[in-house]
């Protein structure tokens, strides 16, 4: 077999590792291109995807490829969604194996139904569940509580998050984030987010980033942002690019059957 099979074979491996670690078992808080969330959730019997099919990120000196991320939002209720989460990470240089790491399942639910809802006031919502083990090393599970509060103006939204985990490796920590959203109505739209994560006794992160988002329809969009980081005073540079689309689960020629 080529190499370029190998490297073929091993992302369309990790990309249904990903996808089924995602269904049958399921960090926290997902909104492409951002590490936070929004306080909304997909529709009651709507599947909606966040699909990353490839992003690179750079730190000191290793170039790592993320692909696949895979997030599913399945709406199970009025303001109740299942949030089920896995990426796949691949060494470029030095290369080394993929693993499949960040694989949790949540719950998430809109408390105050606002602006997002097409209410008046800010939107909040919380998510929880719990954080799985990674494919490789000794991690193990880990537990995830989130705040999140909405509020859309005309001139764009913003979105505030708050979250506590105990991590995979049993320490606290906690993360604090701001999304910037231009006008819904634009097309194409600016975005940025910023955020603070500290993991006490590990690391300190100060994140930003910027990108655009091009909304193709309601239940469709592509995106792509550039991150900067500074972890534990060393730099961390990252491109996204993916994208987001929203299916039913019940099709209605299946119904009438």
């Amino acid at each position: 077999m080529l190499a370029g099979d190998s490297a073929l074979v091993r992302y369309v491996a990790v990309s249904l590792i990903a996808l089924a670690g995602s269904v049958y078992s399921g960090p926290a808080l997902a909104y492409r291109p951002f590490d936070g969330t929004d306080a909304a959730v997909a529709a009651p019997g709507e599947l909606e995807v966040e699909l990353q099919p490839a992003g690179v990120q750079r730190e000191q000196g290793t170039h790592t490829l993320i692909a696949p991320w895979t997030v599913l939002n399945i709406g199970l209720s009025e303001g109740w969604e299942a949030v089920f989460e896995g990426r796949g990470e691949t060494p470029l240089s030095p290369s080394g194996p993929t693993e499949l790491i960040d694989a949790g399942a949540f719950l998430k639910h809109v408390v105050v139904p606002g602006s997002l809802q097409e209410k008046t006031g800010p939107s909040v919502a919380t998510e929880f569940g719990v954080l799985l083990p990674d494919s490789t090393g000794n991690s193990g599970a880990g537990l995830s509580w989130a705040g999140i509060v909405s509020q859309r103006w005309d001139w764009g939204t913003v979105h505030f998050n708050v979250e506590t985990l105990l991590t995979r490796e049993h320490r606290a920590d906690v993360f604090v984030g701001t999304i910037i959203e231009g006008p819904t109505k634009w097309k194409v739209r600016p975005v940025a987010e910023v955020f603070y994560e500290k993991e006490f006794g590990l690391e300190e992160t100060v994140s930003g980033l910027v990108g655009l988002i091009w909304q193709v329809s309601d239940k469709l969009s592509f995106d792509v942002a550039y991150r900067h980081a500074v972890i534990n005073a060393h730099p961390l540079n990252e491109i996204r690019a993916g994208l987001t689309f929203a299916v039913p689960l019940r099709f209605e020629g299946a119904h009438n059957r």
